[in-house]
Order: C-alpha cells, then sequence, then structure tokens
C-alpha cells in the first residue's frame, strides 16, 4: 500500500509539474493598471496611444454619500469615455487633489475623511504623470476632473507641457467641458427642479450620479434636504435624486468630454 501510494503522489508531483500553463488572452479592459506593461506596450504600437488622466477628491459628501463619490463617479465615466473615444486607456484614478487648507477650516476640509493636496503639489503630481506617460509611448494625454479644484491646476499644466512639448508628438488636453460644459444641471432645472434644490455639493446632481454607478454608496437613511442639519455638508437636497436622473447625468458628462477630446485632437491634424 504504501509502494502504490507513493506511485500515485510521484504521478500527481509529474502532472502539475509537466501540464503546461494555458496562455490567457488580454483582458478586455481599458484600464492602464488592470494590464502588463508588454500588454500595454502591444496595445501603443497598435495604435492605442491616447490615455485619459481622471482626478476625483476624497472629501466630505454629506452624511448620506461616501468620501470616495468623485472615484467611484469618474471610474465609470472614463472608462465609457475611453470606449467612446477608441484607441484610449485610462490611468489609475487620481484620489489626492486640492480641498482646502489644511491649517484654517475651509472648503471640505472642516469635516473628518477629506483629504487635501496643496495645488503646488496636485500641479506636480499631474505633470509628472504626463511625463511617465508620454515617455512610455502615449501622445495624447487627456485630463479630466470631476470638481471644482480639480481644473485649474489640471488647465496650467497642459499648457506647460505643451509650450515645452511643442516639437515633439506628444500632447495633453485639458478637457474642461466633462465638468463644466455637460449642462446637467440645466437638464435638472427643465424637469422642474430649483438651483437651490440642485445644489453645488451632495445634492441632486452628486447623489443620482452615484445612485446610479453604485446605489450601496448612497446611506438612503440619511438623506434629508440640505443634509438635515446645519454644518451637514450639503448644498441642495439629496432626497429629490433618482437612478433614472443619473443615468442621464453620467451620459451628458461622458458625451461632453467626447465631444471636447475629438475636437483637440482633430486640431493636431
Amino acid at each position: 500500500m504504501c509502494n502504490i501510494a507513493s506511485a500515485f503522489t510521484a504521478l500527481a508531483w509529474a502532472f502539475l509539474v509537466y501540464v503546461p500553463v494555458a496562455h490567457t488572452q488580454v483582458p478586455n479592459t481599458v484600464f492602464l493598471d488592470e494590464l502588463t506593461w508588454m500588454e500595454v506596450a502591444d496595445k501603443i504600437d497598435a495604435g492605442t496611444t491616447t490615455i485619459i488622466v481622471a482626478t476625483a477628491g476624497t472629501e466630505q459628501n454629506g452624511p448620506h454619500m461616501v468620501l470616495g463619490k468623485h472615484k467611484f463617479i469618474i471610474t465609470e465615466t472614463a472608462k465609457r469615455i475611453a470606449r467612446e473615444v477608441g484607441n484610449a486607456l485610462v490611468a489609475p484614478i487620481v484620489t489626492y487633489v486640492p480641498e482646502g487648507n489644511i491649517e484654517g477650516i475651509t472648503g471640505n476640509r472642516q469635516r473628518a475623511g477629506t483629504i487635501t493636496l496643496p495645488n503646488e503639489h496636485y500641479m506636480k503630481l499631474l505633470e509628472y504623470t504626463a511625463r511617465s506617460l508620454a515617455g512610455g509611448g502615449f501622445t495624447d494625454i487627456v485630463l479630466i476632473g470631476d470638481s471644482g479644484g480639480n481644473q485649474q491646476g489640471m488647465e496650467t499644466v497642459a499648457q506647460m507641457l505643451n509650450e515645452e512639448w511643442s516639437g515633439s508628438p506628444a500632447r495633453v488636453h485639458f478637457v474642461g467641458d466633462y465638468y463644466s460644459g455637460h449642462g446637467f444641471r440645466e437638464w435638472l432645472q427643465e424637469q422642474g427642479h430649483t438651483m437651490e434644490d440642485i445644489g453645488s455639493h451632495a445634492g441632486i446632481t452628486d447623489t443620482s450620479q452615484l445612485l446610479y454607478v453604485n446605489a450601496k454608496h448612497i446611506r438612503t437613511e440619511q438623506l434629508a434636504p440640505f443634509g438635515g442639519f446645519e454644518g451637514a455638508g450639503v448644498r441642495g437636497d439629496p432626497t429629490q435624486a433618482s437612478v433614472s436622473y443619473g443615468r442621464v447625468g453620467i451620459q451628458l458628462k461622458v458625451d461632453a468630454a467626447v465631444r471636447q477630446i475629438r475636437e483637440l485632437m482633430s486640431g493636431r491634424r
């Protein structure tokens, strides 16, 4: 019995050692960090030379919505934008952005969990992200941001690098329409909502988009007009948010970004 058991053990080990490993296909993903470096290089050689650098704050969003709201929203929109543009990938989402001063109680920094990065450091992060990606072979680097504090730094970095790279094939495209040119608030007004209820932070727009993208990140029992108490960190009435509104809002942002990206890239030809 001992010899038989040993023989079976030897056969089992031989099977494990000599069975060839199956070759897997390259995953159908647009996310850079889900690919190996050789897979990325092959994609670049095949014409995938556009990459989206998306920025998303980590900030308070009232009692009803998680701190990573912007990350979850822009992960979805960046994926869709990359698919729509074609031949594009998405860099890891930047979740450290300007959110106010650490020393003073300003901006969103006054509530627990918000993380702020001074604008000059945020700009350096973007600059060297773009330099790294261009050095690896990407020629069109697209900057989009899901909140207001992200915009100026992205625009400045794009202008600076484009001046420096004027004689090179690489170009940085700041796509401000993703944030300010999508028309979602205007669309909500057409549905009968006031600008006060729509709000500017954690109100109908933000809450609807996150409800659509991933409703588990909304604490529905905490929904209340303007957060329900003074200092809640909500500007607007999130109780009027809906998944159907979120679907529209997400698509409007994607459409606005894709239009501007195509315009910017066509200007290079």
